[in-house]
């Protein structure tokens, strides 16, 4: 269980959740199967065997179901082509526009409880001691989909983007113009810069030596960091984003090789897994946010 990509969000200060109250309010809203004309059904999913909430060490895991039927537009397309076809052999006059959007709005509906539906989970992580809710999702579209869905369940559970007194644009493009990395981080060789101008130049840099000249000549021309590559303490290396979202997060292997050295068996080596992703996360994030500035409330 090692999360490949963050949103980092904050609980208000005076939230109390804990592992049962949570379990009982997922457990209201379990995923279900897409049936008749749904095209999309959300709901709760155990996140490892039969839990709906696994706990550790104050520390909860929970997941996101998503069931989705497959109906491209090709395939109502073709099915309305065919049907448009006999109509107009039957009755010989061509079809107008109106009728053939009504032909694929029945075409749908005829199709979708055919339709084969796929099946995707998004996993978060609440962390009640520290007070976080971070979501492991690839875009801002399934992060969303996990929080609306978390806001109808737990609705007494406030929380919100963080927000840090530097921006991470700021804060990125400083410490490469320096080449001073805040402490405990290093600069690594993945970087993205973009101009603030009309234009939003960007210029992106794969596995490439940062300290040239080439890249203070961009910044002194008013190009800004957009992403940059950092590890933290030699354990984790990620890409820090203008967002404050962090990517292609990578547990290096004298983390992982920790649980695989103790554990017995699957569970075991989940168990702490998680358990030493979400310890070495919350020192991260914590280092992080010191390095931005500290944490401020946005009203």
């Amino acid at each position: 269980m090692w999360f490949k990509n963050i949103f980092i969000f904050r609980l208000a200060a005076d939230s109390v959740i804990t592992h049962d109250q949570l379990h009982e309010k997922l457990a209201l809203k379990p995923l279900l199967p897409c049936s008749g004309l749904d095209k999309l059904s959300r709901g709760w999913v155990p996140c490892h065997g039969d839990k709906l909430v696994h706990g550790s060490n104050g520390q909860l895991l929970f997941a996101l179901g998503v069931e989705q039927k497959l109906l491209p537009a090709s395939v109502i397309n073709r099915f309305a082509k065919e049907r448009v076809a006999d109509i107009e052999a039957q009755q010989g006059y061509k079809v107008g526009r109106k009728e053939l959007k009504e032909i694929k709005e029945a075409m749908t509906e005829e199709l979708l409880p055919r339709a084969f539906a796929l099946q995707r989970t998004t996993f978060a992580w609440l962390d009640p001691v520290n007070g976080y809710l971070v979501i492991d999702a690839a875009s801002a579209a399934k992060a969303d989909e996990l929080l609306e869905f978390y806001k109808k369940s737990l609705d007494e559970v406030p929380f919100r983007p963080l927000h840090t007194s530097v921006s991470p644009v700021a804060a990125m493009t400083d410490w490469l113009a320096g080449n001073n990395a805040p402490a405990g981080f290093t600069i690594d060789r993945e970087l993205e810069l973009r101009a603030s101008g009309e234009s939003k130049a960007t210029i992106r840099y794969a596995n490439h030596a940062l300290e040239g000249d080439e890249i203070l000549k961009h910044i002194a021309a008013g190009k800004r960091v957009t992403r940059l590559g950092m590890t933290w303490n030699d354990r984790i290396s990620f890409i820090l984003t203008e967002q404050l979202q962090i990517k292609k997060l990578e547990f290096l292997d004298i983390i992982k090789e920790g649980s695989i050295a103790v554990a017995e068996d699957a569970d075991e080596i989940f168990e702490l897994d998680f358990t030493l992703m979400t310890g070495e996360l919350a020192k991260m994030l914590a280092d992080l946010t010191a390095a931005l500035g500290g944490e401020t409330v946005n009203s």
